[in-house]
């Protein structure tokens, strides 16, 4: 069954730790609960998105560098 990971605060969702590494996963990666898959940052202030459980990520629905709402999907998991 497909879960949803979604933003907890509205900001800017950034799926690289600094815009110079990799991004945290890719579309088809593992990753493990409490596991980072993107930042959000707010007035300066970066929020870790972490996974809550395991699983594959199917796609990302937002991209890189988006505007994003409070609750509002960054990506889905299997």
């Amino acid at each position: 069954m497909p879960t949803e990971i979604r933003s907890p605060v509205p900001g800017t969702f950034y799926r690289k730790p600094a815009p110079d590494q990799p991004a945290f996963k890719e579309a088809g990666d593992s990753v493990a609960a409490g596991e980072t898959v993107g930042l959000v940052e707010v007035m300066k202030t970066f929020i870790e998105i972490k996974a809550a459980d395991a699983g594959v990520i199917a796609e990302f629905t937002v991209e890189d560098g988006t505007p994003v709402t409070p609750g509002q999907c960054v990506c889905v998991m299997e």
